[in-house]
């Protein structure tokens, strides 16, 4: 697949909420997934297809996605972008949130290489 194919069925496979379907299918086993931030245990930079596999894991076991608008893809040469508006809310505290972040993905020999999510800025008061 080419690097706008890769894009298109990961947008669709997102907007459907076949999150780890994605990784399984599109993910290089050298995937670098890069986070804005460190989380709950988890580094913000993780190499390898297992490690990916470990981060959706705890995602689908922690998380209640009520809604996912997922835009694009955004192509240009080996890269595309991907825009993301979930609604989730934790599990166990049952706290709600809005996220709004992009995913920036680069593809090599028909696979994702590389990820890396940009949170949208928060405003200041």
């Amino acid at each position: 697949m080419n690097t706008e194919e890769v894009g298109t069925r990961l947008v669709e496979l997102c907007r459907n909420g076949k999150w780890m379907k994605a990784v399984d299918e599109l993910y290089d086993k050298d995937i670098v997934s890069v986070e804005a931030h460190e989380m709950e245990n988890m580094p913000a930079e993780m190499r390898g297809i297992d490690q990916v596999r470990g981060k959706t894991v705890w995602w689908e076991n922690n998380m209640e996605v009520h809604s996912a608008k997922v835009g694009g893809p955004f192509v240009a040469g080996d890269k595309f972008v991907v825009q993301f508006d979930i609604d989730v809310s934790e599990k166990a505290s049952g706290k709600r949130m809005q996220m709004s972040e992009v995913g920036i993905y680069t593809v090599k020999d028909g696979k994702v290489a590389r990820e890396e999510f940009l949170p949208l800025a928060q405003k200041k008061e």
